[in-house]
């Protein structure tokens, strides 16, 4: 445990699992290039559904990284988040510990529905004695933090939230408050594997679901064009500890989480999202200790829904003021899809790189904006970024903003350039 007084909570590792690459420099790579890999779905099972395009994690072998032992009692979305973890924790290099110093925290939206699916296709085809031991656990939304903190031996303060997209954030806000509270690190985020049959039939009901059957124009935030949001799978890790511990081992500070805030504003349309979208703003500029002006770049919740761009721009002038038609605002989740929970841990990751590499990255597809705000398309942007704001909404009704600063520096980018 530390035991110095609580510094800053700092990023000290990273790891991706994400539609269009894995690995944080794959991501960012494709990220900064705009690159858009929506597509047409190819699970099997899937063929028949209206729903058709979504972004996919093609070519993911997790038995590459993971032993069979964890594999066979976890679904898909537990696997992204186990490779994901490995890497974040490879990333920040993190020593010897008290196995009670280390804790995880995790945020899922819907669970396991592909072993799920299997597990009951079985009881109803073949009978209870060609169930698995491992249904009671590995659909259950709480599945990946006990397996990372089992397969680690991590026993610190483990938690799991289950409360909507926006939890990407709030899971990493309720890591910080665990650091603050004098745990050495917590292992942090989130995957999710919505693709399976059943958890696509489940979808239909959301009436921001793109059916658009062309990929380049599923899942087009703020422009007129906007139908929906394409969903994706995928998802990040990351590691979180006190200033003061990391930089007493030699870590590399690659962020801080600097202030978060959340709310709830019901299903009730997506109106009344506007002004708890920037209550959370206001909340999460207020922990940072920063003024509208300070922040540098907005990574957009973009639902690609109407009423509910419009709701995030004006709430973006309610909390920002005048600095919301100059601020730069970008939202790179159009060109993989929005991946639930994961979403936002994405446009995390997204935000500490840019950072990093002063480059702006892209909104993929998106040309015609028909908002007041300056959107970053066509190609990445380079500038100086010290602040970044990060949005989340969840189609249940949730809220969420994070503050991030940059780090120490740009890992071997020079200043301005891609």
């Amino acid at each position: 445990m530390n035991t110095l007084a609580p510094g800053r909570t700092v990023v000290t590792g990273i790891g991706v699992v994400a539609p269009n690459g894995i690995g944080a420099d794959v991501f960012w790579k494709a990220t900064r290039e705009g690159r858009c890999v929506l597509d047409r779905i190819s699970r099997e099972g899937c063929e028949h559904l209206p729903l058709t395009v979504a972004g996919e994690v093609r070519d993911f072998d997790p038995a590459a990284t993971v032993e069979e032992r964890f594999l066979v009692q976890t679904d898909r979305f537990t696997h992204f988040a186990l490779v994901a973890a490995d890497q974040a924790l490879a990333d920040a290099a993190l020593g010897p510990t008290s196995t009670f110093g280390v804790g995880v925290t995790t945020a899922s939206c819907s669970g396991g529905g592909e072993f799920g699916q299997r597990e009951l296709q079985n009881l109803w085809g073949r009978g209870p004695g060609y169930v698995g031991p491992y249904q009671s656990i590995a659909w259950f939304y709480a599945a990946t933090t006990g397996q990372i903190s089992i397969r680690g031996g991590f026993r610190g303060p483990c938690a799991v939230l289950a409360n909507d997209e926006a939890g990407g954030l709030d899971a990493l806000a309720h890591a910080a408050r665990t650091i603050r509270r004098g745990t050495d690190a917590v292992v942090v985020g989130g995957a999710e594997a919505p693709l399976a049959p059943y958890s696509m039939v489940c979808q239909l009901g959301y009436d921001a679901l793109s059916l658009v059957a062309e990929p380049a124009l599923a899942y087009l935030p703020f422009t007129s064009a906007a139908r929906g949001f394409a969903p994706a799978e995928g998802g990040a890790m990351f590691v979180l500890e006190d200033e003061h511990a990391a930089r007493r081992r030699g870590a590399r500070i690659r962020a801080e989480v600097a202030g978060h805030g959340a709310t709830f504003t019901g299903t009730a349309g997506w109106g009344p999202s506007r002004h708890g979208l920037a209550r959370a703003i206001r909340e999460a500029l207020a922990e940072a200790d920063c003024t509208p002006r300070d922040i540098d770049v907005v990574f957009a919740d973009a639902l690609g829904v109407p009423e509910a761009d419009h709701a995030e721009v004006l709430a973006l002038a309610d909390a920002l003021g005048a600095h919301a038609a100059k601020v730069p605002v970008t939202a790179p989740k159009a060109g993989i899809g929005r991946a639930y929970c994961g979403a936002p841990l994405l446009d995390c990751v997204a935000a500490i790189l840019a950072m990093e590499h002063g480059v702006l990255p892209p909104t993929p597809g998106v040309f015609d904006i028909c908002h007041d705000l300056d959107l970053v398309t066509g190609q990445a942007r380079p500038a100086d970024l010290r602040t970044a704001l990060v949005l989340s909404r969840g189609l249940m009704g949730h809220n969420a903003a994070l503050v991030l600063r940059r780090g120490d520096g740009r890992d071997g980018a020079a200043a301005g350039k891609p």
